[in-house]
């Protein structure tokens, strides 16, 4: 048993960044109990060694023939007191063990805690150096850093001046500019308004052009229109030029040419497309004025087969007989007829005038003005 007891011995060393001297007290303390704890282990052996060697003499002794009864009652009684110490010596002994053992545990547990902490500290102290080469390394960085922001703030500084110089050439450019535009505005709408007016004026010559056109389309028309008028009323013959008041085909009485449109029953027209055709040869449908006109008129609406009568210009409207040109009909012995709605006059040969349906398709006489000559 003395030689299964383990005597640790410790070695202090000073380091720069080592534990405090209280602490490495306080191991020193719990070194000294457990070797003391030691100790007192080896004298209880020994304590024990004595006792056993003494039961095995008392065993020789009990196997020896007794000398009498009340020496072997003697023997049985001592025997069984030392066996009990025995026991009690070996519960002891037991119990000493399991504590040397716990203490030799926690010894070793506090010893490799303390390694850890040693491995930790000096972890912590490279971590440490390492720490501090790079806080020298972001130091210097940083200066670094400074002297390129010190510089860099110089550099921004000169070209802030020199922009905020070029701002003031610019706004003084800017403002010249401005006054100029403003003049130039001015100027604009001024000339915008004498663009204005001259576009009037412009608008106002064209009217005037495109009326001067007209006159002049109006004027060679009517030359045009005089020209052919006085070659259909003035036809050259044999040379000469001779005049007569109406076209060719065209009857003359006293101040007008009359033309009687006699056509089959398929080209009669209505009293509206009759009005139309005399139109279309510059006259109207015939408007009577007096008697004579109406004697005239009566002589040649001619008995033709298949004609009834010819469309003269007049009508009946709002129950009143007017004639084309507006003029109402003063003669009210000419027609018998009422002036109802939807009717119109015919001329019958050697017959009163008729009031037809406007509708109804007959021949028509057109009338205009004679030329004099």
């Amino acid at each position: 048993m003395a030689e299964e007891i383990t005597y640790a011995s410790v070695v202090f060393k000073n380091k720069t960044n080592s534990r405090p001297q209280k602490e490495e007290e306080i191991v020193y303390d719990e070194v000294k109990v457990v070797q003391k704890k030691a100790e007192q282990a080896a004298d209880a052996q020994k304590e024990e060694e004595i006792v056993y060697d003494e039961v095995k003499m008392l065993q020789k002794k009990a196997e020896q023939p007794a000398d009498g009864l009340l020496a072997d009652q003697k023997a049985t009684n001592k025997l069984r007191h030392y066996q009990l110490m025995v026991c009690c010596l070996g519960i002891v002994c037991v119990i000493l063990l399991f504590s040397i053992i716990a203490v030799s545990v926690y010894f070793t547990s506090e010893n490799n805690n303390k390694l850890t902490a040693e491995n930790k500290l000096e972890n912590l102290t490279k971590e440490y150096n390492v720490s501090e080469i790079k806080i020298k390394n972001l130091t210097a960085e940083n200066q670094q850093l400074k002297t390129n922001l010190k510089d860099l703030n110089n550099k921004l500084s000169s070209e802030n001046e020199r922009l905020r110089r070029d701002n003031d050439d610019q706004t003084v450019i800017i403002e010249n500019l401005t006054k100029k535009y403003n003049d130039s505005e001015m100027k604009i709408k001024n000339l915008t308004g004498e663009n204005q007016q001259l576009k009037t004026q412009n608008q106002q010559l064209e009217t005037e052009k495109d009326k001067l056109n007209e006159q002049i389309r109006n004027i060679e028309n009517n030359i045009t229109v005089v020209q052919q008028i006085i070659d259909a009323y003035c036809p050259i013959k044999d040379g000469n030029r001779q005049c007569k008041p109406c076209l060719e085909g065209w009857m003359h009485n006293q101040s007008s040419c009359y033309v009687i449109n006699n056509p089959d029953p398929a080209d009669q027209k209505t009293w509206e497309i009759a009005l139309k055709d005399c139109r279309a040869k510059n006259s109207d449908l015939a408007v009577i004025v007096n008697e004579d006109e109406k004697t005239f008129i009566s002589d040649n609406s001619w008995n033709t087969r298949g004609l009834t009568g010819y469309w003269i210009g007049l009508r009946a409207e709002a129950e009143k007989w007017k004639w084309i040109d507006g003029s109402d009909l003063t003669k009210k012995s000419w027609i018998t007829d009422p002036a109802a709605s939807s009717v119109c006059v015919i001329s019958v040969y050697n017959q009163e005038w008729k009031s037809v349906n406007c509708g109804n398709k007959n021949g028509w006489i057109c009338k205009k003005a004679a030329l004099s000559v």
